[in-house]
This record gives structure tokens, C-alpha cells and sequence, in this order.
């Protein structure tokens, strides 16, 4: 790792309570910056790398040792951190190892349309548990279930510290309201989520579109280090996008910025839960593939991965069904390019299953689409549900540990809220 400028300052790139941390170059802040970029960055740093004794944070992060001290202390007062064992170099002083508490812990629930899955996660993104519950047309019945399940849940875990409940979900939420604004596929627009499940859990309660906190698992895990322009294209019900720009994830004035799966391609063309014709989630979505298989197969599916199966079988239908499907997601990446000319696309979500075969027609149909120059890289990522459930895990410790620390006082410098 390259050691960082002491005199060079931080960018503070944070929105919805999450910074993107590039330690492969770590810029470190001076006096005139926030305490709390400085805090992100050791926390971030024992979060990836732990076991590490102060000395070794101070020396990877170019802070000075008594600044490090000093935050060490207060991520151990707050119970982020804990101190393990002391180790004597053979010159030197004896060194405390320091490591994310892992008695610390995070509901994730992740809302899908027909289901919902729930599971504890804890600090360094390990699943304690994971189970998928059946929902409930009427939500607050789901909620209900839901938190029934939460308390047996802390009764079986008794020894962990339970910090909230990071929430994934399929549509927009206002980023400071954390009211739902759109919610084509699950239809809870008048529902208040965030109190509703506050009250069952009696936790903090943080609320994200699922394409934004995929985009956020790959931000917390480190996948993106180096990359500043990404969109995010998660392949569900429908098609949703999360964005980074600069190194911001960006939301827009209200919380509805890439919502490109509601743009019509095909005015003329089926009718989207939103009430327009011809949206791109109406061609590019696992339900449009779906319907493409249905029509022409003399066999009905009942839902994406019965599909899939067949896909990967060879099944003449399956795969017709699914490389319409991956013409329709490239064509319109033509929206994202002209629009935000990303470096990178990360498609998630169902259709990576079978990436193998649609991963090349996605990339044709992108470059052909291309306005000038050429495409950004396209890359599929990992398992859908695991990133939205990892990803609302992220979420939720970001802004409960900047929520907690923007209430103190550090070396005379005042923690500015969010």
C-alpha cells in the first residue's frame, strides 16, 4: 500500500450515510476536516484488515499515533471495537490488538414482492443466521410476522448486541424522510415502513432502495476500490439503478435519481406497474422473460428460477426467453451511457445465473448502443439476495455509528451532523 500525504486532504464522499474508502490510497484529513472522516477511515481499516495494533493504523492510515489513540478510544467506548491479545515485538513496545466487535450485530431484511428474507449480520459482514418468511398482501400483517421472528431471534442470540434493522427494498424511499416514494411492484405507498417496523422491533430502522444498498455491500466490502463512476443495474421483478459519480453515491433532489427502468424505450409497447407503455422493465426484467417463455413454450413457469434451470438445461424456449432478455438489458444501457457515462456497469441479480450466456449479448448490444467512444467495462456480481441482505447490513451500521458519533464532542472540534 502506498503511504498516504499527511498534508493531502480527505474527500468526504458521503451520501445516505455511506463513504466510499479507497485504502489502496488513503487520504488522511487535517485540523480544518471533520473528526469523523478521520474515525471512518480507522474503523474501515480495522474492519478490513483486523488484527492491528495502533501502531500499524497510524502507519497505514498516515495519522498521527495520539490522533489514532484517540479515536481508537472512542470506537471502544461505543463498543465498535474491542481490544484483544498483546503481542511483544522483538524490539519495541508490546502492542494491543484491535478488532470489530463482533458481539455487535445488525438485523437485514430484505422486501421482495412475493417473499421476505431476514438475517443477522454482524460487523465484519458474516451471516449468523438467514430465513426467508412469506408475506402478506396486507404489509402490515407481513411486518407483524417479521417481527415476531426478530424477537425469537435476539432470545436465541442473548450474548449479541443487537444495533437495528438495515432494510432493502424495491423502490424509492426519500433519503431523509424514509417515506417510500414509489413502489411500482409492491404497491405500499400509503404504508409507513420505517415506523411500522420500529415499533415491532424496538431498534433503528434504515430504509434503502435494493439497487442502492447492492451498490453499497460493493462499497463495504471493498470491490470498487480505485472506481469513482459506477451505475449499479439490479435485474429483478423490475429493473432498478443505483449511482456513483466522483465517488458519491447520488440520489437526486428527492431520492428518485436512476430510476431508468421506468423510462420508456418502446412508447408502443406493454403496460408498466408504473402506467407507462414500453418501459425498460417491461423488456429487461425477469418477469419479461417470463412472459417471453410462456408465450412461445407450451409449458408455463412459475417463477424465474424454474426459468433459469431450464435455461442452463439448453431448453430451446429458456434460452430464447432469456437472450431476449439480455438484448433488452444492453439496448438499454443506451439510457445510462448517454446519461452518466460511467467507467464501470455492475449488473446484479437474477439473470448473472446464467451470465455465461447472456453476459456476451448484454455487452454486444452495449457497445452497439454507445453514442462515441467506447463501453464501460461490464461486470456481473455475486449472489442478488446476498448482496441487498449484506448491503442493508452496511447501511445501517454506517449511519448508526455516524448517527451516534455526530452527537459528540472530540479534541475541540464540534462532529457536524449529516
Amino acid at each position: 500500500m502506498m503511504s498516504p500525504s499527511k498534508h493531502d486532504k480527505p474527500s468526504n464522499r458521503r451520501t445516505l450515510g455511506v463513504r466510499q474508502i479507497d485504502l489502496a490510497s488513503v487520504q488522511t484529513a487535517s485540523n480544518e476536516i471533520v473528526r469523523d472522516i478521520n474515525r471512518d477511515i480507522i474503523l474501515e481499516l480495522i474492519r478490513f484488515k483486523q488484527p492491528l495494533a495502533r501502531v500499524d493504523l497510524s502507519r497505514l492510515s498516515g495519522l498521527r499515533r495520539s490522533t489514532v489513540s484517540a479515536i481508537v478510544e472512542q470506537l471502544i467506548q461505543e463498543n465498535w471495537v474491542t481490544e484483544g491479545a498483546v503481542v511483544k515485538p522483538a524490539r519495541g513496545r508490546p502492542s494491543t490488538m484491535l478488532s470489530v466487535n463482533d458481539a455487535m450485530v445488525t438485523f437485514a431484511l430484505d422486501l421482495r414482492p412475493n417473499r421476505a428474507i431476514l438475517a443477522v449480520v454482524d460487523l465484519s459482514g458474516r451471516f449468523l443466521s438467514r430465513e426467508t418468511i412469506a408475506t402478506d398482501p396486507d404489509p402490515k400483517k407481513t411486518i407483524s410476522l417479521i417481527g415476531k421472528r426478530m424477537r425469537a431471534l435476539r432470545k436465541e442470540n442473548p450474548l449479541k448486541s443487537f444495533k437495528g434493522v438495515g432494510v432493502s427494498f424495491p423502490g424509492r424511499v426519500h433519503p431523509t424522510m424514509q417515506r417510500i416514494l414509489l413502489a411500482a411492484n409492491m404497491h405500499w405507498h400509503e404504508f409507513d415502513l420505517k415506523k411500522t417496523i420500529e415499533q415491532v422491533s424496538g431498534l433503528q430502522v434504515e430504509i434503502d432502495n435494493d439497487a442502492n444498498v447492492c451498490l453499497i455491500s460493493e462499497l463495504w466490502f471493498g470491490r470498487l476500490q480505485g472506481t469513482k463512476n459506477v451505475v449499479l443495474v439490479a435485474v429483478a421483478e423490475g429493473v432498478g439503478t443505483a449511482i456513483l459519480t466522483g465517488g458519491h453515491m447520488y440520489s437526486g433532489y428527492n431520492g428518485l435519481a436512476g430510476e431508468f427502468g421506468h423510462v420508456s424505450v418502446d412508447p408502443a409497447g406493454l403496460l408498466c406497474q408504473c402506467g407507462q407503455k414500453g418501459c425498460w422493465e417491461t423488456a429487461a426484467s425477469s418477469r419479461a422473460a417470463i412472459r417471453t417463455f410462456n408465450a412461445a413454450a407450451k409449458r408455463r413457469v412459475k417463477d424465474i428460477h424454474e426459468l433459469l434451470q431450464l435455461g442452463q438445461k439448453g431448453d430451446s424456449n429458456a434460452v430464447y426467453a432469456l437472450t431476449e432478455q439480455a438484448r433488452a438489458l444492453g439496448r438499454g444501457m443506451r439510457l445510462i451511457t448517454a446519461t452518466l457515462s460511467p467507467e464501470l456497469i455492475l449488473v446484479v441479480g437474477d439473470i448473472t445465473t446464467v451470465w455465461e450466456l447472456c453476459g456476451p449479448i448484454v455487452a454486444q448490444e452495449l457497445a452497439n448502443s454507445m453514442l462515441a467512444g467506447t463501453p464501460p467495462l461490464l461486470r456481473a456480481t455475486g449472489d442478488a439476495e446476498l448482496a441487498r441482505l449484506s448491503g442493508s447490513a452496511a447501511m445501517l451500521m454506517q449511519r448508526h455509528a455516524n448517527y451516534h458519533h455526530s452527537t459528540h464532542e472530540t479534541s475541540g472540534l464540534t462532529i457536524k451532523h449529516r
